[in-house]
């Protein structure tokens, strides 16, 4: 019985074991997911392009190429045949010519995960009627500032962040962090700079075990969790883009980006003790800035298979767009990889534009 508890209870050991752990890599991942199905269909190769509400999550300065006085954005996608689930929400405004204002907030959570940690009674029999469900939860709220400078094409922002996870009533943290992002135009060519985490964001778990919890964690060989900080190390993200107008009608648009760590060895393209470098690209066609064709391809990563054998593999993406009036929609296909099991994700994203012809 003590082994069901151990598969049953692997989201909460799993939580736990990532607050617990000494290295500070991948910690807070879900904030690199990506938001918006435009920039998704587009391998995530977005910081030179974000000029909309999304920009307040992949670089804050290009907030100051809002369209219209207002803008809205919603998403929602699922993974893993969708037992998690990713929302996004985002409101962005012009506050004057020079300057723009956002707020974002983003979840990404797995619901009703099966709590047998109490299964057996004080008698030591098994009473299905004491199993309970939780749920696991991050969530992140961004609030963004956009300048426009006097160097003539240089834009500045800032992102200052709240994170807070939760693993049902039994373990939480509160995190802060702060974000700060450049975009530069230069005759055809566009430059960013996004630098994630730049003072390091810390974590702070705390956890509420009960006495069966500590038994089963013990049990199976886990170690019991306590009170600790969780660190989120520096992400330099790196980008240039140029738009290729054809005739005023047809338009294509390619950025490559690179996303350098400094946490160790990552299972990247380039990589080495000191920096990890994951290059990523994407293409945006568009026919009278109304219908719009997207892919992209990134992910770059080595591993070896049940043979021995090494494998490569790259995430290719794909998405399309429509914009109409006011209303922007878009949608992702995007694949993790894995070309044996072709996992792919649906999402779908809504911008909507309010008082549009305002500035």
């Amino acid at each position: 019985m003590i082994k069901k508890y151990k598969i049953v209870f692997y989201l909460v050991l799993y939580f736990s074991a990532k607050a617990q752990a000494q290295a500070p890599k991948y910690s807070n991942e879900f904030l690199n997911i990506g938001v918006g199905a435009r920039a998704l269909g587009m391998s995530n190769s977005y910081i030179v392009s974000a000029n909309d509400v999304t920009a307040g999550y992949w670089n804050p300065a290009g907030l100051l190429g809002l369209g219209s006085q207002h803008q809205v954005a919603l998403m929602h996608s699922e993974y893993f045949a969708g037992i998690a689930k990713y929302d996004y929400g985002a409101y962005a405004t012009r506050l004057d010519s020079t300057s723009a204002l956002g707020f974002t907030m983003i979840r990404f959570g797995v619901d009703n995960i099966p709590n047998t940690t109490e299964l057996i009674n004080a008698n030591g029999n098994v009473d299905y009627n004491r199993i309970t469900s939780f749920s696991a939860t991050d969530f992140a709220f961004l609030v963004s500032y956009a300048k426009k400078i006097k160097i003539p094409g240089l834009r500045i922002g800032t992102n200052a962040k709240i994170i807070r996870r939760k693993v049902g009533d039994f373990a939480g943290s509160w995190g802060f962090g702060i974000d700060a992002g450049i975009q530069y135009d230069y005759k055809k060519w566009k430059f960013a700079a996004m630098a994630r985490d730049i003072t390091t964001t810390f974590n702070a778990w705390s956890f509420n075990l009960t006495d069966n919890m500590k038994d089963v964690f013990l049990a199976t060989g886990n170690t019991i969790p306590e009170n600790s900080v969780e660190v989120t190390l520096p992400k330099l993200l790196l980008g240039t883009a140029r738009k290729f107008n054809f005739n005023p009608k047809i338009s294509l648009l390619a950025e490559v980006n690179i996303d350098a760590t400094f946490d160790g060895k990552r299972n990247v393209l380039i990589k080495s003790k000191a920096v990890s470098m994951d290059p990523h690209f994407g293409l945006e066609a568009s026919y009278m800035k109304m219908v719009f064709l997207r892919t992209g391809i990134g992910n770059y990563q080595i591993y070896t298979d049940n043979e021995g054998k090494k494998v490569k593999t790259l995430q290719p993406n794909i998405g399309i767009g429509v914009h109409i009036k006011s209303f922007t929609i878009d949608y992702a296909l995007t694949d993790i990889g894995d070309q044996s099991v072709a996992l792919y994700s649906n999402v779908f994203s809504l911008k909507v534009d309010i008082n549009k012809n305002k500035r």
